[in-house]
Parts: structure tokens; sequence; C-alpha cells
């Protein structure tokens, strides 16, 4: 068992009481600690995180990088790798406070139009009387006295007060009224996009929750944009749908202010951390269960955003 020194331990702390932190902010730490900057001790970087997951991996907790969607800039945290149940309620918010947040991703995620968001007034409106149903999977007897109290009188305020949380602690965010992912949900929810199918990004294969969608409606490609500008950037690369071939309409503008932004804080690529990647799975547009997390099905159906239209309209 490698044992891990004062300065393994100031990282891991740093994330635990900061929660999760920029790359820029995260690497700076590590240089102040060993003297050495990650750009030019790459190894050395990826060997301390190695070691530190290697640890955590007895409690059942991961030092992980993700990419925020919204602006395609890398953080890093640590997560809880257990699914169950009682490691869900092991929070500060209330059940049915994790249930109105299970609603909201919910809804962020089945948008057929990959924007990444939820109007508030959408998020108010949620009904926590539906999530309390689909996760005892009582839809049939649909009386009212099934429903706890705590559901039912949960009123708008509360909601508001939750929302506000949610996203003081980085698991949403709000911005001009428009509710999105925070990053601690793009850090935790990782296995759970893959086993509840969110479509996932042609590049990276990572979940599309805020994409660009290939103009074909029979096509259910979506990339992230910060993966269209690694896709496109050489002058010889094909502006084209890798799944049905339709010329992509590539916002050279939208990209190159992205590029500023990253570029302001953010390392070369090339010392950008990889994720794990995964094999390609199918995508389906099926509603999503929060509560159970079934692992994928290699048997799922591939649908379109048209007959997601015809089905729904239907």
């Amino acid at each position: 068992m490698a044992t891990l020194s004062w300065r393994h331990h100031t990282l891991i702390q740093a994330l635990l009481s900061r929660g999760p932190l920029k790359e820029k902010d995260f690497q700076s730490i590590f240089s102040k600690i060993t003297g050495k900057s990650p750009g030019n001790h790459q190894s050395l970087f990826n060997e301390y995180l190695r070691k530190i997951n290697g640890e955590l991996a007895f409690v059942q907790l991961e030092l992980r990088a993700c990419r925020n969607q919204y602006d395609g800039h890398v953080h890093y945290g640590v997560v809880n790798n257990v699914s169950d149940e009682s490691s869900k309620l092991g929070t500060k918010f209330s059940v049915p406070q994790i249930a109105f947040y299970k609603g909201i991703i919910e809804a962020i995620v089945q948008d057929a139009a990959a924007q990444g968001f939820i109007s508030t007034i959408d998020a108010l409106n949620i009904r926590l009387e539906n999530q309390f149903l689909a996760g005892t999977e009582s839809q049939s007897q649909g009386s009212s006295t099934h429903i706890p109290a705590a559901f039912r009188n949960f009123s708008m305020s509360q909601k508001e007060r939750t929302l506000e949380e949610l996203a003081r602690d980085h698991w949403l965010s709000l911005t001009d009224g428009k509710i999105g992912l925070g990053v601690r949900s793009f850090l935790d929810l990782r296995s759970w996009f893959r086993s509840n199918e969110v479509p996932a990004c042609e590049v990276c294969n990572e979940a599309a929750v805020k994409a660009e969608l290939c103009k074909n409606e029979g096509c259910n490609v979506r990339i992230h944009m910060y993966c269209l500008r690694m896709k496109f950037s050489k002058s010889k690369a094909a502006k084209v749908c890798p799944g049905c071939g339709t010329r992509w309409h590539y916002n050279i503008a939208k990209v190159e202010a992205l590029d500023e932004e990253e570029d302001a804080s953010a390392p070369p690529e090339s010392q950008q951390p990889r994720e794990p990647s995964t094999r390609k799975r199918p995508r389906t547009r099926g509603v999503i269960d929060s509560d159970t997390l079934e692992p994928e099905s290699s048997q799922s159906t591939r649908l379109t955003r048209r007959s997601v239209r015809l089905k729904s309209s239907g």
C-alpha cells in the first residue's frame, strides 16, 4: 500500500474543503507544494493523482477531472463512487430537495435540442409528486394519500431556496433566469449519464448535455462545442457530420470566443488530463429513471430526433 505524504493530503484537503477547482487553481496548488509545474512535469503530476486515487479507492472516493460543458474549462474534484440509496441521502439536503434536484436534472438531459438548461419557471413548476411516484413505481395507484406530506407541501419558496443552495454548492448553475448543470453534477453524474443512456458526444463519447446537433433531422449526432473546435480546427478537416456526412455549419466566431476564454486560463491541450474513454453505445431518448441506475443495455434502440417528436405528438 502506497503511503501518502503531506503533499498528497494537501491536494485532497484543498478539494474537500473548497469543492471542485478549476484546473489552473488545482495545478497552482500542486506547483506550490512540490515546487514543480505540471506542464513541465506531467508524469510526476499523474503519479500524484494515481497514488491519491489508489488510497481514496479504499473509501470508495475518486479524484476526478471533468469539463464544464458550458465553457469547456477543466475542473478537478473528489466524488463518491457509491450509488446506493443511503449514500445519496447522506447529504445536507432533505429527501424532497433531492427529488427536486433529480427532476431538474431529468428535464435538462431530456431536452432534444441539447441546450443544456431549462428556465427557472420550468424548474419551479416541477411536481415532486411525480418524482415520488416514479421512484416508488406506484404510478398505477395515482392516489395522493400515498404521497408523503413533505412532497405535497413542498412550497414554491422552498423550491427557490433549494435552487439557491444547489447553485451555491455547484450542483446547478444559475444564469439570467436559466438553470443548467453545475460542475459537481458533471463530476458526480458521469456513471448516471451512461447508465441512463444520455446521448453522448460523437467525438469524446461523454454525455452531451450541452452540445451542437447535426442539422439532418434523421441523424442524432451531437458534439460539444470544444470538441467541434478540436475536430474542425485543422484547415483540411472536412466540416461534415461524422455520422451522416451532412455539412456541419461550423460557427467559427463562437468557437474562437471559447478559445480566447480557455487560452487565458488553461494549459495547452497536450497538458490537459485525459478522461477515460468508453465504448460507443447506442443513444436513446427514453424517460430517465434517476432512482434506478441500471447498467446500459447493448440492445438499446437507436432513435432519431424526428422519431422522438412523432412519438411525443402521438
